[in-house]
């Protein structure tokens, strides 16, 4: 498995895990800007059937300004996504960026505060819904 995200796995159904995580989202500071139901896309526009696969878009406003400031292509890497998933033993798994391994993509060390500062806001929430 990638090492590129915060994982948890969530005791209880996909539609419910995508309520607790917004909500604990919410707590932090992050709202949820898009939410695509991958499922119903593909098999709309390409007939496949897969298992559920929700992406939620999150985004602190403060925090997306203030890494918009310091580098203003940072808009390839919001918002901050966070998927929930059922795996092959059946577990509800909700996965979210973890903004050090995207923030390591740029070559800009002034976003680490930002980095500093939203990973454990994302963390904590994740925490929570466990």
């Amino acid at each position: 498995m990638a090492h590129y995200g915060m994982t948890c796995v969530f005791d209880g159904s996909i539609e419910e895990a995508e309520i607790k995580i917004t909500d604990a989202l919410k707590d932090v500071g992050f709202g949820i800007l898009t939410r695509i139901d991958v499922a119903a896309t593909l098999k709309k526009k390409i007939d496949v059937d897969r298992k559920p696969y929700i992406i939620l878009g999150a985004c602190n406003p403060k925090l997306a300004n203030q890494g918009l400031q310091l580098e203003i292509e940072l808009g390839l890497m919001l918002p901050c996504n966070v998927i929930i998933y059922e795996n092959d033993e059946g577990q509800t798994i909700v996965s979210m960026i973890d903004p050090e391994a995207m923030v390591g993509m740029i070559d800009n060390p002034a976003l680490q505060c930002l980095v500093n500062e939203a990973k454990p806001l994302l963390q904590q929430a994740l925490d929570a819904i466990q």
